[in-house]
């Protein structure tokens, strides 16, 4: 029997109570002398996955994306998202209340500013704002004559009744033949590279997890504990210890003693007034400009201290995988592979008997996987979509969208979290017979997963400078795709980590042990979608007579692309050389772990593609 205990298909959105809720809020804000309230799609730590009791956005609104803003004034509601959520949104939302605002159109401080009038005042939560956020709020509130205003508690907060409690996930120790270093000598780098800083703020919880080598289960599908932590500058260890900011209730005896060797344990209650006596010792604190909230940045700035807000040093830290690291990627993506292969081979059974739906997918594909008995999660909510519902890039599948899996193209892009890996793939699947069109853009877009996969590339080359490779083929027909290319992927962290991207705004040098995406695609609205990822890991390459350090891509997932979706001649020969390649290594490295009729799918699905 399949089934899912790592996601829900439930319609978590309900846009019914919207009018009583946002009419409680305007009543509270009336109260409170705001003409409105900012309402992100956030928590603390602006995680992409939040708490039940962080989703203030989905509960007023029922909006359920995992990115969005509303502005709630008493006369209209503006909900800021961005091209992921524009059919979504509307879908979720009384749109005779809400007015959804797509963000290429229309910036929020751009809306703010013609919509503010002089004299008013807009309220904000300051610990679900990041100081670069609050900056263009102000200034759009100022230049519209109006007074932007932290408010404390949210107002949200007191009309919520019955409001969940915050998370407390039990936090465990990384292993270190997982983590590949331990923990003590993370926290000696992290200490070396604060320049100026005498401490660095740790507000990203993927950052925490990994300089102390332990990880968490207070959010869905990543594995974070959500916590702060203080690690000061270079100094002997007996002098200043780092400061970790931890609900005790997370923490069993064993983990206390090991992070008690590693750090002063406070209660978080405690950050904002030590920061506080630091700024009264004016002292310089590095902030992550990503995720930390305004509150701290203030509360050390009104005391006196200077805050640097940039990146996080920890962040190219994490990225760059060491050997134990690479070594567990490898070990849970072969893992993953035997399991979707046998997931594959079942699909091309019951297909096309026509009787399949998205759930019934999504249901198989988890199972397949949790049989490997190493399953932790799954790594996001599998996006498992057929025919018009495969051409919305970030689809969900609930009970009420469900479709029945037809004749046409299918979608599932799926993850996994393993302890020594975490993982990501999508495949575009045949059923039936496809028509010329979804076989020339399948395979223009099989064009640019290959180009990056062959691609040699000198140090210091960003993902900016190679996304045209996954796009060139599409170009050439008139055609592109609106996300990224490619984002990074943690080890046992989160399935989208930075800074590193292929995308035409990543900017971040590649660098090696660093593991990305590969996952270009084509969308033709209401009809039918299509894309194709492998995650690959940059490494060093050797090119005979060359003169530059030169880097490529190790190919780490190991799962045979549909090829009957393919229109062979527009492959050049080099591309078939290294499609047949590929499908030649995966063979090798699954045929040992399956047998029979799965092994007979496996030979026939890796045949050479011809001209």
């Amino acid at each position: 029997m399949f089934e899912s205990l790592f996601q829900s298909f439930e319609d978590t959105a309900d846009a019914a109570h919207g009018a009583a809720r946002i009419e409680a809020l305007r009543v509270e804000l009336a109260r409170l002398g705001l003409a409105g309230f900012l309402v992100p799609r956030a928590d603390r730590q602006q995680n992409e996955y939040v708490p039940p009791s962080e989703e203030r956005l989905a509960w007023l609104t029922g909006f359920t994306g995992s990115a969005g803003l509303a502005a709630v004034f008493q006369d209209r509601v503006a909900l800021f998202v961005d091209g992921r959520y524009t059919l979504q949104v509307r879908d979720q939302v009384d749109l005779s209340l809400i007015t959804p605002v797509p963000l290429a159109a229309t910036s929020p401080e751009k809306w703010l500013e013609q919509n503010l009038s002089a004299g008013q005042k807009l309220g904000y939560d300051p610990w679900l704002h990041t100081p670069g956020q609050i900056a263009r709020f102000e200034a759009a509130a100022k230049a519209a004559g109006a007074e932007l205003l932290a408010v404390e508690p949210n107002p949200i907060d007191a009309i919520w009744s019955d409001k969940p409690a915050p998370p407390q996930g039990r936090v465990n120790r990384h292993p270190l033949r997982l983590a590949g270093e331990p923990a003590s000598q993370k926290l000696a780098r992290i200490a070396k590279a604060l320049g100026k800083a005498d401490a660095l703020l740790v507000s990203d919880p993927h950052a925490v997890a990994w300089a102390f080598n332990i990880r968490g289960k207070d959010v869905a599908h990543t594995p974070l504990p959500l916590c702060f932590a203080l690690i000061p500058k270079d100094t002997p260890p007996s002098e200043n210890l780092p400061r970790l900011y931890i609900e005790p209730a997370k923490l069993d005896d064993e983990t206390r003693a090991y992070l008690s060797g590693l750090a002063t344990l406070a209660e978080p209650q405690s950050l904002e007034a030590d920061l506080v006596a630091l700024g009264h010792d004016k002292a310089r604190i590095l902030f992550d400009a990503a995720t930390v909230p305004v509150k701290l940045t203030k509360a050390l700035q009104e005391a006196g201290g200077t805050a640097d807000i940039a990146q996080d040093p920890i962040a190219l830290m994490k990225a760059r995988k060491n050997q134990a690291e690479l070594e567990g990627a490898r070990r849970a993506q072969l893992r993953d592979a035997i399991a979707i292969v046998r997931f594959l081979h079942w699909f091309d059974n019951e297909a096309p008997k026509g009787n399949l739906t998205e759930i019934d997918a999504a249901q198989a594909l988890e199972t397949f996987r949790r049989k490997s008995r190493k399953l932790k999660d799954v790594s996001f909510p599998t996006i498992s979509a057929a025919g018009p519902n495969s051409a919305i890039p970030h689809y969900r599948v609930t009970n009420s969208s469900n479709r029945k899996i037809g004749k046409g193209i299918f979608l599932v892009d799926s993850g996994a979290q393993y302890e020594d890996g975490t993982t990501d793939i999508t495949r575009t699947l045949a059923v039936g017979k496809p028509s010329a069109e979804m076989r020339d853009r399948y395979t223009r877009v099989l064009k640019g997963n290959i180009a990056i996969s062959r691609a040699l590339f000198p140090k210091g080359t960003s993902g900016a400078q190679i996304d045209a490779l996954a796009r060139n083929a599409l170009w050439q027909a008139g055609l592109d795709f609106d996300h990224g290319t490619g984002h990074g992927v943690g080890a046992y962290l989160s399935v989208h980590e930075g800074p590193q991207r292929i995308a035409k705004t990543g900017m971040v040098s590649l660098e090696p042990g660093m593991i990305i995406s590969n996952e270009p695609g084509y969308y033709k609205a209401g009809d039918y979608g299509i894309r194709i990822e492998n995650l690959v890991c940059v490494e060093p390459r050797k090119v005979k007579g060359g003169e530059r350090d030169m880097l490529g891509f190790e190919i780490m997932t190991l799962v045979p692309i549909d090829t009957r979706l393919i229109a062979p001649k527009l492959l050049d020969a080099d591309e078939r050389r290294w499609f047949n390649a590929y499908h030649a290594h995966v063979r090798r490295a699954l045929w040992p772990y399956v047998e029979g009729d799965v092994r007979k799918w496996l030979k026939n699905a890796t045949k050479p593609v011809g001209k």
